[in-house]
């Protein structure tokens, strides 16, 4: 963790200029950075699998997904995340080069290390997003997808896919896919969701 607030100026600015000079990526929240772990095999191709499907299926249209190797500004919590798959339609995040702001949609693949902070104030943090429509939570372990979408309200309503009995529909991005491919690859027990 390094503290990056500084006396004059924005400390959004000193992350983006710090950050530029790491070797390593790093999250930013409210004047702290911290470093980002490397995550396991099974995170990797969970969130590639996502990434790909996401891809595939908006193809053609006004939305686009991006990896965690774009960051997300999240500009009412003070806050640069890199959530692992992001969806926008907005023509300013297409055209930006260091981070987009107007996501329609968050995917986070859960890590053991970091699931009770992706679960609460980063879930908060990109729920405060004008733009986001969807926050999705994806446990390998338990091979369970959960979803927070936004109402026509201020509240935002809980849903758990059951792979059992459906395949995994987002809302927020009209992409659905079958949950055993969210899964694909990623161990011997791969073709058996659910639990």
């Amino acid at each position: 963790m390094r503290n990056l607030a500084t006396q004059s100026g924005s400390n959004a600015d000193a992350y983006l200029a710090w950050e530029a000079q790491q070797p390593e990526k790093h999250e930013y929240l409210a004047g702290e950075a911290f470093a980002m772990v490397d995550a396991p095999r099974e995170h990797v191709v969970v969130a590639l699998n996502l990434a790909a499907v996401f891809k595939q299926r908006l193809r053609g249209g006004p939305c686009q997904a991006y990896v965690s190797d774009l960051k997300l500004r999240v500009e009412a919590a003070d806050a640069f995340f890199c959530p692992d798959v992001v969806v926008s339609c907005e023509l300013r995040d297409h055209a930006a080069d260091q981070f987009i702001e107007h996501p329609i949609l968050i995917v986070e693949v859960l890590s053991e290390s970091t699931a009770a902070f992706d679960r609460g104030d980063k879930s908060a943090a990109y729920r405060s997003l004008p733009s986001l429509q969807e926050c999705v939570l994806v446990d390998i372990p338990s091979r369970r997808v959960e979803s927070f979408r936004r109402t026509a309200g201020p509240d935002w309503l809980f849903h758990e896919h059951r792979p059992e009995v459906e395949g995994c529909h987002v809302p927020a991005s009209e992409v659905s896919v079958p949950c055993a491919e969210i899964f694909e690859n990623i161990g011997p027990d791969d073709a058996e969701p659910g639990g």
